[in-house]
């Protein structure tokens, strides 16, 4: 099974702290809200400096997509984040500033609870013809066009992917997140 997740459907959420906007991909269970999620998939445009938002029992995979980066200061220990498409992890609730190297950024933001033994999600980001491993997964297409089980993704869009034999063709970066079950 698979399911086209087209960016043009998704709804900008400004942050409470006014330093950018969230738009969500897709979480688990679908709709749930940010206490409810056991994972979530966002493309985060971050405008300014400024803390991250705590989440307490939470982890992260968070992915440099547009801009020059950001300095993040996480737990008191700096942190620079300024290569693209390279995932980094951080813990939700670990205190994380950040400042903007030279403007505002993208970053595809993966988030997951710790909790129930679940596995953690994972992040590659890659190029060319690829199959599927078995298990879900959801397919982001980052900087230029690619193809699952007959859909053409333009940047931004995704596929919710079963894996079930499904094989990538990306002419560009794209992001392959394997989900917890």
């Amino acid at each position: 099974m698979t399911r086209l997740l087209p960016a043009a459907e998704r709804v900008a959420v400004p942050w409470r702290n006014g330093g950018g906007v969230t738009r969500e991909i897709a979480a688990l269970p679908e709709g749930a809200g940010m206490e409810e999620f056991d994972w979530r998939v966002s493309l985060a445009e971050v405008a300014a400096d400024g803390p991250f938002s705590a989440f307490p029992g939470v982890d992260r995979i968070l992915t440099l997509v547009e801009g020059a980066g950001m300095d993040l200061t996480v737990g008191g220990e700096r942190r620079l984040v300024d290569s693209r498409y390279a995932p980094g992890e951080l813990r939700g609730d670990v205190p994380t500033d950040c400042r903007l190297l030279d403007g505002p950024v993208v970053n595809l933001n993966v988030m997951w609870r710790r909790h129930g033994g679940r596995t953690s999600p994972t992040v590659a980001v890659v190029r060319g013809r690829l199959p599927l491993p078995a298990g879900p997964a959801l397919l982001v297409a980052l900087d230029g066009p690619a193809e699952v089980a007959g859909l053409t993704l333009g940047p931004y869009d995704a596929v919710l992917s079963s894996g079930e034999g499904a094989v990538l063709h990306a002419v560009g970066r794209t992001a392959v997140i394997g989900l917890a079950r």
